[in-house]
């Protein structure tokens, strides 16, 4: 019978949760030696093949659409992407449970490289936006499976220091990508954005392949792990998203936002959401996809909002700041690609700090707080800029704002986690996951609701009947590009500047009361202890003890009995 080597003696009982529930202490069960380092490694290529996409395509998108003429069904090639981005995660968070963590992170990945391919050889719209939707399963696989590995192998209170490695590598991706992504399409051909991911995601395979290897229930059979899954709330949560994106492309720029084309996906999407919370807590749930226990604690559920709020805030942000630059400034997308560094440059090194910060005293609270006050005066501040801001304001005000979400970036995961207990670790994480693509989408399509809108109040003032029916009735944020303003003569394209930027500036101020609302939110927070120790089922396995665990389940079942201790 294989042997199992006694831990050292530790505490029973360690902290309370908030729950009031005790939580049990154990050391760190292995060495940090060549194999965790290589799984890290891992890890940071396998993080990369999303920092690359995000950055990479949103530069060349312009000239792919022309080349393949999409007109306006251009919008899918992004949203196709974040649909299945989010819609996969719950299911990818279950699976790993069930399965294990070494061959779905495999599986991702080669997800995501087979829509890489299918993106480079698109001839065609609907091909290119298949191959975009197959890449968003890998990339919303990608960005919840790195983050649970790495809580499978050290203890929350240290996840901040190994979060922050990966982070600066995506980090340096972000940062090349509109650089990487504008020599390809100059020197090259667009389908080189996507294959490029090829030969990264070849390399993130096989070093998976070579060093993840993780613990997991080897004693279930097949068909026992199949039944786990639960399907009635995935196929609920996958088409309530499906209906609510729909709903949220459309709205306001095909159809008006009065519209039954537009009401009835959305009201059926988020109908949709509550039959799956309630469904969850049926008693015909066996497992639930998305544990309602993980949000009976106060500040596990403060932060999933927050989440929610945040990236709809950063997407606020990223989409239309641009707008500023290129319809009131006159930059093109490339200048304006540049004049956006300093929001890359301050908030990822920012992430980066504020999760050794925490690593280091074990209060996100604080940071928090701090994060989403300091991100409030950064947005209002943008609600100043106009055609006559000096270059030092808005690198300024960007700056401040890069600040504070910096602070909360990477900060939010491990408040989630906190009150919960180990076992849900992956569910956690694959539900924060979840909720920040979902956000993602809200936060593209309200701010360009209340800009679209805004447009029509002010219409009247642009004295060219033409250009005023270009760009009223939802169309005016599709308009806003230096290659359009410039296209017109005066006194018009003053007139469309001087609408673009009163138009603008309602959009920040909205965006102040959501950030508002996170700062409000964050008081009912509590600061949880982050656990020191660590305690899970799918930590890292040598090979010799994975052979050893398989020889011990046959001695265990002829015995009668568990596996002893010895």
């Amino acid at each position: 019978m294989a042997v199992e080597i006694e831990p050292e003696p530790r505490e029973e009982n360690g902290p309370p949760r908030e729950d009031g529930s005790e939580q049990a202490i154990v050391n760190p069960p292995m060495k940090r030696g060549f194999q965790f380092w290589a799984i890290i490694s891992a890890l940071c290529v396998t993080g990369l093949l999303g920092a690359l996409e995000n950055t990479v395509v949103s530069t060349s998108m312009p000239t792919i659409v022309e080349e393949l003429n999409i007109g306006e069904n251009y919008i899918w090639i992004t949203n196709a992407f974040f649909l299945t981005s989010a819609a996969v995660q719950p299911l990818f968070g279950q699976l790993a449970n069930v399965f294990g963590r070494r061959w779905l992170t495999i599986f991702i990945v080669a997800v995501f490289i087979l829509g890489s391919g299918i993106c480079g050889g698109a001839n065609g719209a609907n091909m290119l936006i298949v191959g975009r939707a197959v890449q968003g399963i890998g990339s919303g696989g990608v960005n919840m499976i790195v983050d649970v590995i790495v809580s499978d192998l050290v203890p929350l209170r240290e996840r901040g220091n190994f979060i922050a490695i990966v982070l600066t590598v995506y980090s340096i991706g972000s940062s090349m990508g509109p650089f990487v992504g504008g020599i390809i399409v100059q020197r090259t051909t667009w389908r080189w954005v996507f294959y490029i991911n090829l030969p990264v995601g070849g390399f993130a395979l096989v070093l998976l392949f070579l060093f993840l290897h993780t613990n997991y229930e080897r004693e279930t059979t097949f068909s026992e792990k199949i039944k786990r899954i639960d399907y009635i709330g995935n196929v609920l949560i996958m088409g309530a998203t499906s209906a609510v994106l729909c709903a949220l492309t459309y709205g306001g720029s095909r159809y008006a936002w009065s519209s039954w084309q537009i009401i009835v996906p959305l009201v059926l999407g988020l109908a949709g959401m509550v039959i799956f919370m309630v469904f969850e807590q049926s008693k015909f749930c066996r497992e639930p996809v998305v544990p309602p226990r993980l949000f009976k604690n106060r500040t596990s559920l403060v932060v999933f909002i927050n989440t929610y709020l945040f990236t709809l805030l950063l997407y606020w942000v990223l989409f239309f700041i641009p707008v500023y630059f290129q319809a009131i400034l006159g930059s093109s997308a490339a200048r304006a690609g540049v004049q956006m560094l300093p929001i890359t440059l301050v908030a990822i090194p920012g992430a980066v700090i504020a999760v050794i910060i925490l690593s280091k005293f074990g209060k996100y609270k604080a940071l928090h707080l701090a994060g989403f006050i300091i991100l409030t005066l950064g947005i209002g501040l943008f609600a100043n800029l106009d055609r006559y801001s000096s270059d030092a304001e808005w690198i300024i005000y960007q700056i401040i704002g890069a600040l504070g979400s910096g602070m909360i970036l990477n900060t939010l995961l491990p408040a989630f986690q906190a009150p919960l207990a180990e076992s849900d670790q992956a569910a956690a994480t694959a539900t924060w996951a979840f909720m920040r693509s979902f956000g993602n989408v809200w936060g593209v399509a309200i701010p360009a609701s209340i800009f679209n809108n805004q447009f029509n109040t002010y219409a009247y003032r642009i004295s060219d009947a033409s250009v005023r029916e270009i760009l009223s009735n939802g169309h005016a944020y599709q308009h806003a590009s230096n290659t359009f303003i410039n296209s017109l003569s005066e006194p018009v394209k003053s007139e469309v500047i001087g609408v673009f930027s009163d138009s603008l500036k309602l959009v920040w101020e909205v965006s102040i009361a959501f950030c508002g609302l996170a700062c409000i939110l964050v008081f009912f927070e509590k600061d949880v202890p982050l656990r020191k120790e660590l305690e899970t089922d799918y930590g890292m396995a040598e090979k010799d003890d994975i052979q050893a665990k398989k020889d011990s389940i046959p001695d265990a079942e002829k015995a009668g009995s568990d596996t002893s201790k010895t």
